[in-house]
């Protein structure tokens, strides 16, 4: 089984080689828009076929670039449509997008830098809401990084790299960093 892996890898790695960064690229953004895609095997691909930094940085920039297209999506087509259904049908719904316009940054920044977190939905409650677009953009970006960073460390597998102290302590490291950046860029944009 892990030789048929290690092929595939191996495969899929010289295939994104042979297409250059525009196919890492286009991955990523695939996930985006198809949450059901494995951005964690795409980011790892991105990695191994054009190191770290490199892949780290075409992985970072599409999964932003995907998150805000989504946004943008939302916001332009859906949202004033469904703001105007939620204010005559559902006082619930009403209530529960006015506190995803009012989540605070630094919440968000956090919410979006969680692994498992489902980020088209991220994408489409923001965009739906009335949040404001700087405050959504600035907490991709920064979220962003620890999600690329986290897929791209692991690699091999989910379940080892969980149980692997290190990798838990530097993911904590960077939410807690996230957290105080965004604290930091919140006070300054003055954003919330």
């Amino acid at each position: 089984m892990k030789d048929t892996v290690d092929l595939a890898v191996t495969y899929m790695t010289t295939l994104l080689k042979t297409f250059g960064p525009f196919s890492g690229i286009l991955l990523v953004l695939l996930e985006s828009i198809l949450p059901i895609l494995p951005l964690g095997v795409f980011i790892t691909l991105n990695i191994n076929a054009f190191g770290f930094l490199f892949g780290f940085l075409l992985s970072w920039m599409a999964t932003c670039i995907g998150c805000i297209l989504s946004f943008y999506c939302c916001r332009l087509w859906f949202s004033k449509s469904f703001l105007r259904f939620v204010s005559k049908k559902s006082k619930h719904l009403k209530e529960v997008a006015e506190r995803i316009s009012k989540i605070p940054f630094t919440n968000l920044v956090v919410l979006i830098a969680l692994p498992f977190t489902p980020a088209f939905l991220i994408n489409i409650a923001s965009g739906l809401s009335k949040m404001n677009t700087e405050k959504f953009v600035v907490a991709v970006l920064l979220g962003k990084l620890s999600i690329v960073y986290f897929w791209g460390y692991i690699g091999k597998s989910i379940l080892e790299s969980v149980t692997d102290i290190r990798t838990i302590i530097i993911i904590t490291i960077l939410l807690s960093i996230a957290y105080f950046i965004s604290k930091l860029i919140g006070k300054k944009l003055k954003i919330e």
